[in-house]
């Protein structure tokens, strides 16, 4: 049996990551040469090209770009077990590359890295924020962060916490368009969406049954935290999780509706490559951050303003 070209597969990967064979060579400690010469192997015992490339230019071809996944999974593999050799005689050391949503990471993430830093000395943290859902295994991520009603994946998931969402508008606008009571009537108002959750936003009744209730209104956005300004202008509607819009619930700007009907579980989930395999590093920031984030919408559960509480008006 002839066993896998691993070394060129774990140049593939690295060629990928860096976008160009000299960037690859630079990271890796080999020449440009050697690196043209195992992609040039590997290409050749697969019979298929894996990349186009021009003076300018180095993109995978389609058959290339389902195999590099695979091919950050190997080095990803193959670095884990040798770190984890090493971990077992040394304390956590080297970089960690951590993805979160935008607001939450900025909110409720990056506030507590400063004392996982001070504790692990020998650790880096490499943090990337963004509401865009990232392939972890392809752009070589560590862990990932990720708020959703999660699908099944190859992933390991761990669930953190559940996260609340409120239906929330400013009073001034619920004085001027009426309070709605129930989701149906909200096709008559202005709402707000987040552009990253695709499809109607869904509601369980509270003796059972589902209703949806399509967006539409005169601002959509793929971050939560940029549609706070619209709402406290009184804009319109919006459905926001309780870490964005917890202290302005709790200052009364903004008001909770439809506190009677449950919108679909969703959780903070933390999430890893497939492999078992992680270093020191990996593990102890993976507990930490499921000891501290377990409950980032407490904010929101302080004493706050509802619908119900607000002058009667013509409309309600």
């Amino acid at each position: 049996m002839r066993l896998p070209d691993l070394e060129a597969w774990a140049i593939f990967a690295a060629v990928v990551e860096h976008r160009s064979f000299s960037g690859a060579a630079d990271a890796i400690g080999l020449s440009k040469a050697t690196v043209s010469k195992a992609i040039t192997r590997l290409e050749a015992h697969l019979g298929q090209s894996l990349f186009h490339r021009t003076s300018r230019r180095l993109a995978l071809t389609e058959a290339g770009k389902p195999l590099a996944s695979h091919a950050a999974r190997i080095l990803a593999e193959a670095r884990a077990a040798e770190e984890a050799a090493h971990d077992a005689a040394s304390a956590p050391a080297g970089r960690v590359r951590l993805a979160a949503p935008m607001s939450f990471g900025v909110s409720d993430v990056a506030p507590l890295l400063a004392d996982f830093l001070l504790a692990h000395p020998g650790v880096e943290i490499d943090l990337h924020l963004s509401d865009a859902r990232v392939d972890i295994v392809a752009e070589g991520f560590d862990i990932a962060l990720r708020i959703a009603d999660l699908p099944d994946s190859s992933l390991r998931s761990r669930r953190l916490c559940g996260i609340e969402t409120h239906v929330v508008a400013s009073p001034a606008y619920l004085a001027r368009a009426g309070v709605p009571n129930h989701p149906g009537e909200l096709g008559e108002h202005r709402l707000l969406g987040y552009s990253n959750v695709v499809g109607p936003w869904r509601f369980r009744a509270p003796g059972g049954g589902e209703v949806a209730v399509r967006t539409a209104g005169p601002l959509a956005a793929n971050s939560g935290e940029a549609l706070v300004p619209a709402l406290l202008a009184g804009l319109g509607i919006a459905r926001l999780p309780g870490f964005i819009v917890g202290p302005h619930l709790h200052s009364g700007a903004l008001v909770e509706v439809l506190t009677a009907w449950n919108g679909p579980p969703i959780g903070l989930h933390l999430l890893t490559p497939p492999s078992a395999l992680r270093p020191a590093r990996v593990e102890a920031l993976i507990a930490f951050l499921a000891d501290r984030l377990r409950d980032p919408c407490a904010a929101a559960r302080a004493p706050v303003l509802s619908s119900a509480d607000l002058p009667r008006s013509d409309h309600g």
